[in-house]
């Protein structure tokens, strides 16, 4: 077993805007925390890098004021689920499990997965492999990796940094990539889960595990998720940034395409953290379709 990390909950007192309960679940010998808010159908929110649930503190009241119970999990490595500091841990395969075996745990059906940057390859990964459990799919910002995709010189550029950075500067990731202005206390909410090197281990493994050849590990599940995705037979709704340098709108307008969804919707004057930059408005959007 990996030495395993795990964030004091005193960095976690009186974050602006996340008045939420914690909740917590144990998934292969990791103690994983999640947000469990309202009541009725399940809505899943699968964050990705390097953000944690907090990022869908916005989004989640319209939601969930909607009739809807809203679910949002830290993934291993993140927020205040307990994070491996052997970096070599991570992969696509435990992350996909860990959120598996927290679905199973909830025994969620009727799943609406709203998913965002690595939790898109996760959520979508899910819905594939457990059709029974979803009903409808919300895409932000995201993909999957199969290996034969481009990359940006945005996001190489940032994979680089990643690998020469062992204390990832967290908050400064998360503000760099909004269009809109972020508080300072704010700023600190995406640094509180990880006050040290060690505790980061999980946020630089997402960058360097993404498969960049169809050679490499997880290439051949993301291909397959991504050929599954448009015979899913549910409802698919895209939302996307009008500004995202790393995922361009013309990239999700191939995605939604190449998954048998709608064209996206844009979210004006928002980068890849669209739900920072527009949280309250995306809530209200996702709880219109999901009332519609």
């Amino acid at each position: 077993m990996t030495e395993i990390f795990r964030t004091p909950d005193e960095r976690f007192e009186d974050l602006p805007g996340y008045p939420f309960a914690p909740n917590y679940a144990e998934a292969g010998g990791l103690r994983l925390h999640y947000v469990d808010e309202g009541e009725g159908d399940p809505v899943v929110f699968l964050h990705g890098e390097p953000t944690w649930s907090y990022l869908w503190r916005k989004v989640i009241p319209p939601v969930r004021d909607a009739g809807f119970r809203c679910i949002a999990p830290d993934l291993p490595g993140f927020g205040r689920s307990d994070k491996p500091t052997d970096i070599g841990w991570y992969s696509y395969d435990r992350h996909a499990e860990a959120a598996g075996a927290l679905l199973e745990q909830l025994d969620l059906r009727d799943i609406t997965f709203v998913v965002h940057d690595w939790g898109g390859p996760v959520g979508l990964r899910l819905a594939v492999d457990q059709p029974e459990r979803v009903a409808r799919l919300v895409i932000l910002d995201t993909g999957l990796f199969t290996g034969r995709q481009h990359m940006s010189d945005a996001w190489i550029a940032f994979r680089d940094f990643v690998a020469r950075t062992e204390d990832l500067p967290i908050g400064f990731l998360v503000k760099g990539a909004c269009a809109r202005d972020m508080p300072h206390d704010v700023f600190s909410a995406y640094e509180a889960p990880f006050p040290n090197a060690a505790s980061k281990a999980g946020a630089r493994a997402f960058p360097l595990m993404l498969p960049t050849s169809p050679d490499t590990p997880g290439a051949d599940e993301g291909q397959r998720v991504l050929e599954a995705l448009p015979g899913l037979d549910v409802p698919k709704f895209v939302l996307w940034a009008d500004k995202d340098p790393i995922l361009s709108l013309d990239i999700g307008t191939r995605f939604a395409a190449a998954i048998g969804a709608p064209e996206p919707e844009v979210v004006e004057d928002a980068s890849h953290f669209l739900q920072e930059d527009a949280g309250e408005e995306i809530g209200q959007r996702i709880a219109a379709w999901l009332t519609s």
